[in-house]
């Protein structure tokens, strides 16, 4: 049950997205990473997954916009996107019954195998011709997350990285395709009755701070080299890994 009326809650769940905000302006991505957690420890997963499409779709459609001249020449952003959308209609229908414990496990074992292939073979990365030929496959299984909990970035953080865009790409990228997803999830979460009016209604509220938070993340962005954002990314897929590992162990021991 959401309730609009509680304030304590109400200022941990803004406070939740101002700091998600300030990640994804400074670095493309990590809003659903802050937020998520936030929403669930107020009221649910199921609730912070819905409560999350209309802020990702709005957000992400003014990251598209201010990036887009730092797309790709080939197709792989909208390939990317489109391969997300399907497996986003299927993590939707999934939402309510999916078991998440083994997949999280599962998935924080490839995040942690890339995070230690990064840090002990730094050069490492994917050519354009490995992008394209995987694209599909890491857009519909992050799809798939995105759908089912809300949070596809082990799988989207973790390809992009790999593949050592530049940061304004590497954002226009990732916003194309979490906007995408959103087409999908917000029609499918109406027709199975997980988007209630209450919860768009505090979805159109979590706006506020999103937008409060988001032109000082860029700003801070601006300012960090290469090097920097590298880091911030693999400390980002570190905290992502431990996260499912936990909710994993806390789900088997139920």
């Amino acid at each position: 049950m959401v309730s609009l009326s509680d304030p304590g809650s109400l200022a941990i769940l803004f406070t939740g997205l101002f700091l998600g905000a300030l990640l994804k302006g400074a670095t493309g991505v990590g809003l659903p990473v802050i937020a998520i957690p936030t929403i669930a420890a107020v009221y649910d997963v199921r609730v912070a997954v819905v409560l999350l499409v209309i802020p990702n779709f709005f957000t992400n459609i003014r990251q598209i916009h201010k990036y887009q001249e730092h797309n790709l020449k080939i197709n792989f952003a909208r390939n990317f996107a489109l391969a997300g959308i399907v497996g986003a209609g299927l993590g939707t229908v999934l939402l309510a019954y999916l078991p998440l414990a083994l997949l999280n496990i599962i998935i924080a074992v490839v995040v942690i195998f890339y995070i230690a292939l990064r840090l002990f073979r730094p050069e490492f990365h994917l050519s354009t011709n490995v992008m394209q030929q995987w694209e599909l496959v890491a857009g519909s299984s992050a799809g798939v997350l995105q759908g089912a909990i809300g949070l596809s970035a082990p799988i989207t953080i973790t390809f992009l990285h790999a593949c050592r865009l530049p940061r304004p790409t590497f954002i226009f990228i990732a916003s194309l395709f979490f906007a995408s997803m959103c087409l999908i999830q917000l029609p499918v979460q109406a027709a199975f009755g997980l988007m209630t009016f209450d919860i768009a209604i505090l979805s159109m509220l979590a706006l506020i701070p999103i937008f409060a938070g988001l032109p000082i993340g860029e700003r801070i962005g601006r300012t960090l080299s290469a090097t920097v954002f590298d880091q911030i990314i693999l400390v980002l897929l570190t905290s992502l890994a431990a996260k499912m590992l936990v909710d994993a162990w806390l789900s088997f021991s139920l």
